[in-house]
């Protein structure tokens, strides 16, 4: 069953209520170092950042409090003064974003991780494809939609874009691509069998048993996707002693399992 506009609203709207952690406007009361440290991360680490959070808290004490979205629109929060005390982005342009805007520590920032981006379907399907100059997504789709995040803002989405338009596929199907807001959105849609075909991280595939893997992009066929981290105006020692944890041999197999390139 292929899915409608109403299907895609809905796997957004669940995602924003299961990953996304929307601020509510309480939290805040807990920014500095009165409360719980407060992360924007892009919605591909959940997974990984969960389980560093936790590990912290126990060793720390202290609480974390993460936001999981599409780096687009936690900048644009971070912009609007929400409360974020840590920063971590799917891609560079939207660290550059924030930065251009003064808020965040220039000094603190690093590159964190690397990740590379797949194609993917539900674990039943048949498809088989080598992704390579000239290769048939369009056949491959059928009368499906290709999901992917949203293709002009979301750092999956442009990757994914940047890819298909290196590979000479774009224009055949530029019609047929369904935009989620965030690539977690897109790898629900999947799972559910809504749509034949996504693009998304590895990491996500990963994640998600509902979903195999059925071809990789060439690293030269986007650019290369990196995951900066800084702390944000707002950030006190917790923040940082936070972020000093990620980017540590404690962190770094939390990343890795998920399948994340390690960078630091």
């Amino acid at each position: 069953m292929f899915f409608t506009r109403r299907t895609i609203l809905f796997a957004s709207a669940l995602l924003a209520s299961a990953v996304t952690g929307a601020m509510r406007p309480g939290l805040a009361q807990n920014s500095g170092d009165g409360g719980s440290v407060v992360v924007f991360a892009a919605a591909s680490l959940k997974n990984a950042l969960d389980g560093i959070a936790a590990a912290w808290q126990k060793e720390s004490g202290r609480s974390v409090k993460i936001s999981y979205a599409a780096s687009s629109a936690l900048a644009k929060q971070i912009e609007q003064d929400a409360p974020a005390q840590l920063f971590i982005s799917a891609d560079l342009d939207w660290m550059d974003y924030v930065a251009g805007k003064g808020v965040i520590k220039a000094e603190s920032r690093s590159n964190l991780l690397g990740n590379s981006l797949v194609l993917i379907a539900p674990n039943d399907s048949k498809v088989a494809l080598d992704i390579e100059p000239g290769f048939d997504l369009a056949k491959a789709l059928g009368d499906g939609r290709l999901a992917m995040a949203t293709v002009n803002a979301a750092p999956a989405g442009k990757y994914g874009k940047a890819a298909l338009e290196k590979l000479g596929a774009w224009d055949s199907v530029s019609s047929k691509i369904a935009q989620t807001d965030n690539v977690r959105a897109a790898l629900l849609l999947v799972s559910r069998g809504e749509a034949p075909l996504g693009i998304v991280y590895k990491t996500d595939a990963v994640s998600e048993p509902g979903v195999k893997i059925v071809g990789t992009f060439p690293a030269d066929s986007h650019p290369p996707i990196v995951y900066p981290a800084a702390l944000t105006s707002k950030a006190g020692a917790s923040a940082a002693s936070f972020l000093a944890y990620m980017k540590s041999s404690k962190a770094k197999p939390f990343f890795e399992e998920q399948g994340f390139t390690f960078l630091q």
